[in-house]
């Protein structure tokens, strides 16, 4: 039973499709948008470049937050400065010249400092390509940057670099796809015995969610749910693995699901799936719904319509926010303890006992976020996907 249920061969298909979607969104991401990671950092750099020579005095709460929920070219551990102790991605370009390829290590290794409308700025550099708040330009014909009003407005070269989001992406996937292999392994070998290992942890997790968060949203019907199981199963594991990776301490502050960029992408997979696969009664109750006087028509199909794009739009929203939120507020307290050991040590060690107290037991609430995003993810998506293709009730 376990066996048919993993359905190795789909959740395989489902883990490459999601690993090549979210790498092509964030190159999308990166030529078009701002984005959210850039967002936080022009929030971080106002607060920080409105008193420059103040912010090397006092401890900036705001730069140390943004800095770990923004994405990053490389995965920081520890440390500052040449003293830090990271893993340095690869930077890959397709520049004028061509495809580049170079560690951003020569980025983070060669800062300079700007000073532009009375504002001090640091960006990086390496031969004719500048690494500002994560995104990387073309140096412009002094060989450096041209900043208005805090923006860069020097040209860009079309980016495919591994962020650390992107990594962590990479890294979510082997490891659900190394667990659900050994799991798939351990059954065939110890078929008819009872589980052990991680099979005897795993597979009441599988089992779970497709008897009680696929199937119900099928109204009981397996023949229906069996069609969208896999995807289903993928999406519940990989959302709840990165949520988790991001909770590991010292290992890169991955942010994974806390990015538009990756929410993005599975709730167009949620979007694409409903629309394609709904039924002629899924798509006449919204274009015509029957019983419905003409004048309350006019009124409702337009809703219906616009509820199309507006539940995978709050799948995106909801997961982002959450999660988003999980870290800043874990980062939060660790900044009371800076942020007030830096005016006294006796009220830092003081807030800090009081910090560290609530920022254990935060932690702990984060275990449950993560894998209740994950299921109410997967629910809704459950949800909308037999909404989309249950029959008409005769």
């Amino acid at each position: 039973m376990i066996v048919e249920t993993l359905r190795l061969k789909g959740l395989t298909k489902g883990i490459t499709f999601i690993l090549a979607s979210v790498f092509l969104s964030f190159a999308a991401f990166a030529q078009h948008e701002e984005g959210s990671e850039d967002l936080l950092h022009k929030v971080h750099a106002e607060a920080l470049e409105r008193n420059p020579d103040e912010s090397e005095k006092v401890f900036n709460a705001s730069e140390m937050i943004m800095h770990h929920v923004s994405d990053a070219h490389e995965i920081h551990f520890m440390g500052e400065g040449e003293n830090s102790i990271a893993i340095y991605l690869p930077i890959i370009l397709n520049t004028n010249e061509g495809w580049k390829v170079f560690s951003s290590s020569h980025f983070y290794h060669n800062p300079i400092i700007t000073i532009s409308e009375g504002e001090k700025y640091t960006y990086y550099k390496h031969e004719d390509y500048i690494l500002f708040h994560e995104h990387i330009y073309y140096a412009n014909e002094n060989g450096g940057l041209t900043l208005e009003h805090g923006h860069a407005h020097n040209e860009a070269p079309f980016d495919m670099s591994i962020t650390k989001n992107v990594a962590g992406v990479f890294i979510a996937i082997i490891l659900l796809f190394l667990i659900l292999s050994s799991v798939k392994r351990s059954y065939k070998k110890n078929e008819g015995h009872a589980p052990k290992g991680l099979q005897s942890f795993m597979e009441p997790l599988i089992l779970f969610v497709k008897n009680d968060i696929i199937l119900p949203s099928f109204g009981g019907n397996e023949a229906r749910a069996d069609k969208f199981t896999p995807y289903l199963l993928t999406t519940f594991f990989f959302i709840w693995i990165s949520n988790m990776l991001g909770l590991v301490p010292f290992f890169g502050g991955f942010n994974i699901t806390g990015t538009i960029a990756i929410t993005f992408v599975l709730a167009g997979f949620v979007f694409l799936i409903t629309t394609f696969r709904g039924n002629k009664h899924y798509w006449g109750h919204i274009l015509w719904p029957a019983g419905v006087p003409g004048f309350v028509k006019i009124i409702l199909v337009p809703i219906e319509i616009a509820s199309i794009f507006i539940k995978p739009t709050v799948l995106m929203v909801r997961l982002t926010a959450n999660i988003m939120a999980g870290h800043i507020i874990i980062l939060a307290f660790v900044s009371l303890i800076l942020i007030f050991g830096s005016q006294s040590a006796a009220v830092g060690y003081g807030v800090g006992i009081g910090s560290t107290i609530f920022m254990i037991f935060m932690y702990f609430i984060e275990l449950l976020v993560a894998f209740l995003q994950a299921y109410v993810f997967t629910l809704l998506a459950s949800i909308y996907f037999g909404d989309a293709t249950q029959e008409a009730h005769h």
